[in-house]
């Protein structure tokens, strides 16, 4: 072990982070490239970029659990998270590559259509980031102990990533996406890999006492912890069995039947709510986690999806490209002028990198203090009201660009919570030696959510209005709000979650 390790110095921090930071990065260009991309090279419409944008989801289900479960108890290469964020890195920069030359590959292949190459490079993309992403942070919570080391980690975490972001962002406006794509291919590499050389895993995990009811079965324990999300996994099974087995055929039931899934998920929430009013557990406090999260990447998922829509179609129209900030700020660096193309681009990259910019700077200047005052669980909530109210002021004024940047602004400080402080939440409330599985599990609450934008993407489209997708965010992040209030500050209840040994 490295000196700066045994310390645990803030280099060490900053060290510990690149991996989540190439994750962080991957998924910022991501953002920034995958929209814009599909529709001004590829000519995908709304409907087809939502569809490719579901590769996400679909991999994180398979993926993230089954890594999580094999990286606890392998050991290879030197550590039991190393290995997958070596290969899930060298994975996604070749993907990268892949995004430019679709064209290229769809001829090889002997296909007719782009759109069905899309998905196959969005999923193995996606596969990538997933493979990475819970290792990535897992292995923070495996060498930092419980409590202010481990927020700290986490803290940091969202600084280093959160700074990367937003040069994703200031890459895209300043010299464009097709630079951004290469950049990242070389920084997921080089973020990913050489970290690994200077942190030392422990070999042995902490072990907790948990109190396992020896009449039930593993796989039952797993279905009954993942009680909250079954109207979003209701809603998902829909979507997989429409697109990609009965050929669309049930689209025309596609709003209601999500409006169906919300409600059950509705009324799951009041059920999950007064059943740990009843008798607090920690089982009952981690589905409330899940619960919660679930609402909160129902929104934020949407407007990664979405967003650029939304400037194209709301903020862009009857602008002048000489008269747009972004345009200039885009100018200034490149030099070159601005486009009506390339303006949507520009606008949406700028209000990301603002996004950005504040989740960066926030949780080691402000949210680690705060939570050490006041708690975690509080620090978190208060910061989740500042993205509630920006998704409510982008829906009621976000169509001028100024308004855009300053909605993106009060987001950002939701965001640098949702990317830090919750992981640090979660890793208190789980026993360390199954912290991939439980990674894996609680990245449920991302991923099922997010496979739901299919559905919003269709509710967008019968409103004829963009703003809706701001609406949507915002009553899903108030849902959100509120089911937080009702989760307990970590270590409050005595009664550990059921063990999952037997599964793993």
């Amino acid at each position: 072990m490295l000196p700066f390790q045994r310390k645990r110095s803030n280099g060490f921090y900053a060290v510990l982070s690149l991996p989540a930071t190439a994750v962080g990065f991957s998924f910022s260009t991501q953002v920034a490239v995958l929209s814009w991309i599909l529709n001004t090279k590829y000519n995908l419409h709304i409907e087809d970029v939502a569809i490719v944008w579901l590769a996400g989801p679909v991999s994180g289900i398979i993926v993230q659990p089954i890594v999580g479960m094999i990286s606890d108890k392998s050991w290879f290469w030197g550590g039991r998270r190393k290995p997958f964020i070596i290969l899930g890195s060298a994975l996604g920069a070749l993907m990268f590559l892949a995004l430019l030359n679709m064209d290229t590959i769809r001829r090889m292949l002997g296909l007719q259509s782009v759109f069905i190459v899309a998905i196959i490079i969005a999923l193995i993309l996606d596969m990538s980031i997933n493979v990475t992403f819970n290792p990535a942070r897992s292995i923070i919570a495996d060498v930092t102990p419980v409590g202010k080391e481990r927020t700290k980690g986490y803290s940091w975490m969202q600084v280093i990533s959160g700074s990367f972001s937003i040069g994703a962002y200031f890459i895209s406006i300043a010299f464009g996406n097709i630079i951004l794509i290469y950049i990242a291919a070389i920084l997921v590499l080089l973020f990913s890999i050489t970290p690994l050389f200077f942190i030392r895993e422990p070999r042995v995990l902490e072990k907790i006492e948990t109190d396992t009811k020896r009449g039930d079965q593993p796989i039952i324990k797993t279905i009954r912890t993942l009680l909250p999300l079954y109207g979003f996994i209701i809603y998902a099974i829909f979507v997989v069995i429409n697109k990609f087995i009965v050929g669309n055929a049930w689209t025309g039931y596609q709003t209601q039947f999500m409006y169906f899934c919300i409600a059950i998920s509705l009324l799951l929430a009041v059920y999950i709510i007064f059943k740990g009013r009843k008798k607090e557990t920690q089982e009952n406090e981690f589905q409330k986690l899940l619960l919660a999260h679930s609402f909160t990447w129902l929104g934020i998922q949407s407007m990664f999806v979405m967003c650029y829509f939304y400037v194209q179609q709301e903020i862009i129209p009857g602008l002048n490209p000489q008269n747009i900030l972004a345009n200039a700020f885009s100018s200034f660096f490149s030099g070159q002028a601005q486009t009506p193309e390339s303006s949507s681009g520009n606008i949406l990259s700028l209000g990301f990198l603002i996004l950005n910019f504040v989740g960066a700077i926030l949780p080691v200047l402000v949210l680690e203090p705060l939570s050490e005052r006041i708690g975690k669980v509080k620090t978190y909530v208060a910061a989740l009201s500042c993205l509630v109210t920006g998704y409510c002021f982008l829906y009621l004024w976000g169509a001028r660009e100024l308004n855009f940047y300053l909605g993106m602004f009060l987001c950002g400080i939701g965001w640098s919570a949702v990317i830090s402080i919750v992981f640090a939440i979660m890793s208190e409330k789980v026993e360390a030696g199954k912290m991939g599985f439980y990674m894996g599990l609680f990245n449920f609450s991302i991923v099922f959510p997010s496979m739901m934008t299919v559905g919003v993407s269709e509710i967008i489209n019968e409103s004829k209005k963009p703003s809706t997708l701001f609406l949507i965010a915002f009553l899903s992040l108030l849902v959100s709000f509120i089911c937080w209030l009702f989760i307990r500050e970590p270590g409050k209840i005595q009664q550990p979650v059921h063990n999952f040994q037997e599964i793993v």
